[in-house]
């Protein structure tokens, strides 16, 4: 394994560099930090030939930057600040915070399965015709990654020429872009590139439900029952497709969680009134382990969810057609409390650990 020193800001305002040998520098906590990476890449793709090695090393630098404090203004919060890989890249709070310790307007979607069946991954946008953002505001992995890093609440950078100076000052950076891209120039381009391929490597396929569809493993007595409750009796599985990977198209529903609506959603992005309190369909791999729920994080448990479909959907105007009745009105689901357990269980089915645990995805900035 190759270590490299990360020092912090205060450390490169007085002009201090790194060494690769014994000699560490100690960060202000008293702690020394280093870079842990392995010698040869971590095998993020290997389905796409020619095209693998080279992804490997793109992603490589997109894992370092993902984990960096540095992308932010005062270096305190990094893309994995609000997602967090052990909560399979979402956040336990209703709403994170930010560099200056301010609350996001919305909860933290989990990342996982953005990227599609696309076979030319360097083409640009892995899922072009994927809505992202809980308001559908981006339809790229490329587009998406500025948008946190420039928010004035998020990472609050308001330059993105003055981040490639500010990382090109890192002693790092110059290396990890030369093996990704040839040059040791550090771009707007290539950190979107970088981090977009690193998450869209991200890919959950070894829960308990996909070894069931692979005829693996047989699910449980109560999770098949959850299972025919959610596709069959409730209809969930009209909006949700838990073995699907995202969203081709933009789907954006309202499913009545306010009347009158408290956030426009997709209708603000859009300005069509249809959209006014719609949102994403979020996909439901790794639920149990993504809570709060909801794009403002309402709900702290799946039983509340539950609960919300059972009997309190809001009659909107906008309400998606799913959630109402014959007579038009709101459903009233009126789940029992046996069968909410039972959907829960085949929602438990749905968990895969391997994400949250796999070293290749985890943060490659080690103290000691």
């Amino acid at each position: 394994m190759k270590k490299i020193i990360v020092l912090s800001s205060i450390l490169l305002a007085i002009g201090l560099v790194y060494s690769c040998k014994k000699n560490l520098r100690d960060s202000p906590s008293g702690k020394e930090v280093y870079l842990d990476l392995p010698t040869n890449s971590y095998n993020y793709y290997d389905t796409f030939n020619s095209y693998s090695t080279q992804l490997n090393k793109t992603a490589t630098l997109g894992r370092v930057l993902f984990y960096d404090g540095h992308l932010s203004a005062n270096n305190s919060i990094s893309c994995a600040s609000c997602h967090k890989q052990e909560l399979a890249f979402a956040d336990n709070v209703a709403l994170s915070r930010g560099f200056e310790n301010r609350l996001t307007s919305r909860n933290s979607l989990g990342i996982q399965n953005l990227v599609s069946n696309d076979p030319t991954p360097l083409s640009g946008s892995m899922i072009a015709n994927t809505t992202l953002f809980w308001d559908g505001r981006e339809n790229s992995t490329k587009g998406l990654i500025s948008r946190p890093i420039t928010n004035h609440v998020e990472m609050g950078i308001d330059d993105m020429d003055k981040l490639t100076e500010k990382l090109s000052q890192l002693p790092y950076y110059k290396s990890l872009f030369m093996d990704a891209y040839g040059s040791e120039r550090i771009t707007v381009e290539g950190i979107s590139d970088a981090i977009s391929t690193f998450m869209c490597a991200i890919t959950s396929t070894k829960s308990r439900f996909d070894q069931s569809i692979n005829g693996n493993i047989s699910l449980s007595a109560i999770e098949l029952k959850g299972q025919a409750l959610f596709s069959n009796v409730y209809k969930c599985s009209s909006c949700h497709q838990p073995q699907g990977f995202s969203y081709p198209g933009r789907i954006m529903l309202n499913i009545g969680l306010d009347y009158p609506t408290k956030d426009k959603g997709a209708g603000a992005v859009s300005g069509d009134p249809k959209e006014m309190g719609a949102f994403r369909i979020p996909n439901l791999r790794n639920v149990a382990l993504t809570a709060p729920y909801m794009h403002d994080g309402r709900f702290a448990t799946l039983e509340d969810v539950l609960n919300f479909y059972s009997h309190n959907i809001q009659n909107d105007p906008n309400l998606a057609t799913p959630l109402r009745d014959k007579d038009g009105q709101p459903i009233q689901m009126n789940i029992t409390a046996e069968d909410k357990k039972a959907i829960i269980a085949f929602l438990n089915t749905f968990t895969d650990y391997s994400i949250t645990t796999d070293t290749k995805f985890s943060n490659p900035f080690k103290t000691k």
